[in-house]
Order: structure tokens, then C-alpha cells, then sequence
């Protein structure tokens, strides 16, 4: 059986430098918010080029954290009318549940049917005075039309927040530089969860910013509204990303561009040897895309997922069922229709990519494609 995902496998070969530092940080006794989450930031920071990371306890978190932050900082929560957050239709939940728990309410926006991440031109469509701020899901590890959706920002004087809990190390030239994920919004979410290209061995997640009130804040909310034991300034949450985990990051953020390239890798074998009758994910100039899945598209997706189940193949549905038609947002979300993002749900498969998987895991995944 070739897996669709082994985290044994994928991170066999940091197993000897986990131990050495499990056992440095075990003989140590610090656990919480110590030295190995404070040099993470740093280097997370660096790496997505920004000025801070926060590390939170997981990417739902920093997503919820990010806007109970911005509402205080731009007094947006206190106003009389409900506050619009701007999200595609076809994300993940925890992107919703973020704004939920804030308050606010949440706007559906249909994303590209090409690129499956938000569209443009539909966000524009959607903005209305009780619009304060944007939220772009980096899905599947290619960056949103950045250079269009901050001009849009700009003329409606919106914030943006990036959810790129799946698109570590993606990035976007433009005007001939180079931007990575994390790094085009007031502030940016990330998560760890263990099957990301960068992921922990649990929970985690991390903020990042430029803005230096907004660091400060976050590291304010995350630890119980407090920056200084049993003194509490704000009400806030315990969402502290792990010390032990932050170690772990810390080693596998050495090895995330290799990774990523391992990846790229093996799409660019699917996206060259797969025949016509699959959708594949579109490959454009300027985007580099890190390929946390790789998603194809078809008509008959749920007996291809059979097909390939019974030639031992596994793979995944990210996602099956739309947030609008979650059972937990009845009532909660305006009664839209999002054929669009039905059409996505209905036909994605994501097929095995996986740092640990071959060429030759690839090559058999296709050659068994091809006779469907």
C-alpha cells in the first residue's frame, strides 16, 4: 500500500536530532515559552521576512488571536453595526471559526476555479462600509493574486490578513521581488499541524508582522492578556506554541527549502505525465508554489478515489464538504449559493506528495491514473 501520508516517514530523518534535543530540553525543565520559542521567532521571522513571529499554540489561534488584536488596535469591535470579514468560500473552517469567535461575520467570496484560491474581482463585489478586512487562504501552497488584492485594499482602506498555514515558503514576484507568504499582510497566520511541509509533532502555530503594536499585543493576548506573571492586562487566551515543539520547528525550518523543492519535484512529474481528462493545479510565471497538496480535479472523483484504493494507492478529499453547507454554520452564514466552491469540493482529490514519497511512488501513482 502506498500511503497517502506516513509522518513516521516523513520525519525519519530528523529522528536523531529530536532526541538530542527532547532530552537536552527534558534534563533542562524549562517548558514553557523558554529559549527554544524565542530563537524560533527569530528564525521563522527571518525566514518569512518579516520583523516578529509569535509562536501560538495552533493556526486556528493565531487566526482568532490576529483579530481580536486588529479590532482593539483599530476600534472596530465597538462599533454599533456587525463587522464584515471578507473570506473565500471554499476554505477551511478554522478560517470561519476565526472570525466567528471574534463576532464578526464572515462573507463568502467564490474563489478562481483555476487556482482554488480567492478571487479578485469577486472581493470587490462583496465590500461593502461594514467591510474591515480581507482574509487571503493561501491554499494549497500557491500564494492568492496578491498584487491585485492589496490594490484592492488600498482603495477601500481594508486590512489584510493572510491565513498561510499552507503555504510555508511560497512566495510571489512582484515589480521583481520576491514575497514570501506571511509577509503581505498587517498580520499573517500559520500552522504546524504535523502534516505540513514545515510541521511539528503536535500542535502549533505562529503570527507574523511588521507592526511593532501588534507584536506586542499578541504576545500579550496568547499568554492570558499578561507580559508579566499573575499581572493581567488584557482578557486573553492560553495559546503558547510549545517549547518542545519550537525545538522541533527550529530543526525541520533548516531542512523547509529543501522540502518544499523535494515537493515542487515530484509535482512537476505528476503535472508532466498525467493525462488530459485530470485537472491539474495551474502552474503560473512569478508564483513559486510549495505544493502542501497537490490537488487534482474530476467528474467522477469519488470512483477514481475507489480506483486507486483498490490499486493500493491513498489519497485524501481536502475538502469534502463546503463551509456553507457545514452543518455547524446553519444559520450562521447568509443563505448563498457557492457553485463554485461546490464544484471544487465535489471533483479535488489530493494525491500522494509527501516528503518522504519517491520518484518512483510518483511514477507508479501516475502510471495507475492514466488507465482510470
Amino acid at each position: 500500500m502506498l500511503p497517502y501520508e506516513n509522518l513516521n516517514h516523513s520525519n525519519q530523518s530528523f529522528f536523531k536530532e529530536y532526541q538530542k534535543k527532547f532530552n537536552q530540553i527534558l534534563e533542562k525543565g524549562y517548558f514553557i515559552l523558554g529559549n527554544e520559542v524565542a530563537e524560533f521567532e527569530k528564525e521563522f521571522a527571518t525566514y518569512c521576512e518579516t520583523d516578529f513571529c509569535i509562536g501560538v499554540g495552533n493556526g486556528l489561534d493565531a487566526l482568532t488571536i490576529i483579530l481580536k488584536a486588529l479590532a482593539e488596535k483599530y476600534a472596530f469591535s465597538k462599533e454599533k453595526d456587525e463587522v464584515e470579514i471578507i473570506v473565500p468560500s471554499n476554505t477551511y473552517i478554522a478560517t470561519i471559526l476565526a472570525i466567528l469567535q471574534n463576532g464578526f461575520k464572515p462573507v463568502l467570496v467564490e474563489p478562481d476555479i483555476n487556482t482554488y484560491n480567492i478571487n479578485p474581482s469577486e472581493i470587490e463585489k462583496a465590500i461593502t462600509p461594514k467591510t474591515k478586512v480581507i482574509i487571503v487562504v493561501h491554499l494549497y501552497g500557491k500564494l492568492c493574486q496578491m498584487d491585485k488584492i492589496q490594490q484592492i485594499a488600498k482603495k477601500y482602506n481594508l486590512l489584510i490578513v493572510e491565513d498561510a498555514a499552507q503555504a510555508h515558503g511560497a512566495s510571489l514576484k512582484i515589480n521583481s521581488e520576491n514575497k514570501k507568504a506571511g509577509s503581505f499582510g498587517i498580520a499573517n497566520g500559520f500552522s504546524f499541524y504535523p502534516t505540513k511541509n514545515l510541521g511539528a509533532l503536535g500542535d502549533g502555530g505562529a503570527i507574523t508582522t511588521n507592526d511593532l503594536e501588534l507584536n506586542e499585543l499578541f504576545r500579550l493576548l496568547r499568554n492570558y492578556g499578561s507580559n508579566r506573571k499573575y499581572y493581567n492586562e488584557k482578557i486573553g487566551f492560553n495559546s503558547r506554541l510549545d517549547e518542545l515543539q519550537a525545538a522541533f520547528l527550529r530543526i525541520k525550518l533548516q531542512k523547509l527549502d529543501e522540502i518544499n523543492n523535494h515537493k515542487r519535484k515530484l509535482a512537476k512529474i505528476y503535472l508532466e505525465n498525467l493525462k488530459s481528462d485530470f485537472i491539474l493545479p495551474v502552474v503560473e510565471p512569478n508564483y513559486y508554489d510549495v505544493y502542501h497538496i497537490f490537488a487534482i480535479r474530476h467528474p467522477k472523483r469519488d470512483k477514481l478515489k475507489t480506483f486507486l484504493l483498490k490499486n493500493e494507492i491513498g489519497t485524501e478529499i481536502h475538502y469534502p464538504v463546503p463551509p456553507a453547507e457545514q452543518k455547524a454554520l446553519e444559520g450562521v452564514l447568509d443563505k448563498t449559493y457557492f457553485p463554485i466552491a461546490k464544484q471544487i469540493h465535489q471533483t479535488i482529490l489530493s494525491l500522494p506528495i509527501s516528503y518522504f514519497h519517491t520518484e518512483n511512488d510518483v511514477l507508479r501513482v501516475i502510471e495507475v491514473m492514466n488507465k482510470f
